[in-house]
């Protein structure tokens, strides 16, 4: 099955679909190999690990295609990239659907901020006028060479116009070509069960500890008021950075690495997620003579 289907089916299953962050190939394979069935590119993530800048339209198109071609190569479920507002305007919008997909992409995100944008969590988001919206949504419906590619189309509108212009805006876009509707910076689960029942399609959401996200808000929670897909941007983000700050920590409180203190993987889960395994097979399989001349 083409993982543009597969994304589809997942979205439009009964069953919630839970969609970590990746913002590398190394996460990407830390998901998959978690046994999730789909992965959401992070554009904060890789805005944060690549840049070393924030969330704010620095990244440009070509660097969103360079940061995710790899994480679409390192696994083999389907990954959804961020393409924020389509790099400009309607008919960038176009071109980054058509490049998305050719590399291998089984959807993306494009929202309706002004440029530049900002991460859905924070305060000061625009958003633009429903027409330039609805627009760059067609342009992204009519790009796809693929009917089964997924036009997941986020707003901010929450934020500016409050559940009244989410819901106008979340079935036009619909109505316009997008495969769902993901309200971003949500921040009240009754919001969001209205959302779901006014909404004539499926609905998306994020969450995001620590920013505006509703406090323990189950998947359970979610399933049960029709959510179709939830998305979680920082969590492996976040996970990383304590991870890295802890074993700096250790090291520095203990005098040696690895010590009390510093949660490290080990050796042997680096090399498995790395691929050695495969590397060690090929090697074996065409380097085999020499690799034993050079050994004995």
């Amino acid at each position: 099955m083409k993982k543009t289907t597969l994304l589809r089916r997942l979205i439009l299953a009964p069953e919630l679909l839970v969609m970590p962050g990746a913002f590398d190939p190394l996460s990407a394979r830390i998901i998959a190999t978690a046994g999730f069935s789909a992965i959401q590119c992070s554009g904060f993530g890789m805005s944060m690990t690549r840049l070393g800048l924030p969330d704010y339209s620095f990244m440009s198109m070509s660097d969103m295609l360079a940061a995710t071609r790899p994480i679409v190569d390192a696994v083999d479920i389907p990954v959804m990239a961020d393409a924020d507002t389509g790099f400009g305007n309607a008919v960038n919008a176009w071109y980054a659907v058509r490049a998305f997909e050719q590399i291998g992409c089984a959807g993306v995100n494009i929202e309706d901020q002004v440029l530049p944008k900002r991460c859905g969590h924070l305060d000061g988001k625009q958003i633009v006028p429903i027409e330039d919206a609805l627009a760059k949504i067609r342009a992204c419906a009519e790009a796809r060479r693929d009917a089964d590619f997924v036009i997941n189309a986020r707003t901010d509108a929450l934020a500016v116009g409050g559940i009244e212009e989410v819901v106008r805006r979340g079935n036009a876009y619909l109505e316009a070509g997008a495969t769902m509707l993901f309200i971003d910076g949500l921040t009240d689960k009754n919001l969001a069960r209205e959302a779901v029942e006014r909404i004539r399609g499926p609905v998306a959401i994020n969450v995001v500890e620590g920013g505006k996200s509703p406090a323990r808000f189950t998947f359970a929670e979610m399933q049960a008021m029709g959510i179709a897909r939830v998305s979680l941007p920082g969590t492996l983000l976040m996970a990383a950075v304590q991870g890295m700050q802890g074993a700096l920590a250790a090291v520095l409180a203990n005098g040696y690495p690895g010590g009390p203190g510093a949660e490290l993987a080990g050796f042997d889960t680096l090399k498995r997620l790395a691929g050695f395994e495969q590397v060690f097979a090929l090697e074996k399989r065409y380097l085999g003579g020499l690799l034993e001349h050079e050994n004995a």
